[in-house]
């Protein structure tokens, strides 16, 4: 069936490290992944997340040119907002790609869930494509709907994604990489 879905590996935070690391099974195999994320709660409060892509290297620092907006409602319906965020989107830059802008929580019912697509990570020829769509619930009791999309300029393949949080371990979280068909 094509766009089916194949599991290629599951990773569980359990509180211990301040990253989420693919280093394998990203390859030529598929022309599109997805790394599909549920339950993320850091264990420090007021954090953001974020992602990065590795070219062939050791270091997760591929060039990246990216956009990025977001919806945001308060509990108590204050107004609500739709923006461009211009202070994290990137131009030609290696630092990470931040999925959120602040407010990550880490109350008890505090969390995010979202999906990243990578596209033809292995082409040598052309840029890699991403964009990915974060839910979460912030710690000022806020929902917020990012929107991220970019492309890793650089013709090596990208080999690798790395998960990270600003501060503190990522207390919980699933993270499922898949193969689309």
């Amino acid at each position: 069936v094509a766009g089916a879905l194949v599991l290629l590996e599951t990773i569980t935070a359990d509180g211990s490290g301040t990253t989420i690391t693919f280093d394998s099974n990203i390859d030529s195999t598929y022309k599109e992944y997805q790394i599909h994320f549920t339950d993320v709660h850091p264990a420090t409060n007021d954090v953001d997340f974020s992602v990065n892509f590795r070219d062939g290297s050791t270091a997760y620092d591929a060039t990246k040119t990216s956009t990025y907006f977001s919806g945001y409602h308060e509990e108590d319906d204050s107004p609500a907002q739709l923006s461009y965020e211009t202070a994290v989107d990137l131009a030609q830059a290696t630092g990470v790609q931040p999925l959120t802008k602040g407010g990550l929580g880490n109350g008890n019912d505090e969390c995010l869930a979202g999906i990243l697509h990578l596209y033809d990570p292995s082409s040598t020829t052309f840029v890699k494509h991403f964009m990915a769509r974060v839910i979460r619930y912030q710690h000022d009791n806020a929902a917020r709907d990012d929107y991220i999309a970019g492309y890793c300029n650089v013709t090596a393949a990208i080999d690798g994604v790395q998960f990270s949080i600003t501060s503190g371990n990522i207390d919980a979280g699933t993270f499922k990489m898949y193969g689309v068909t």
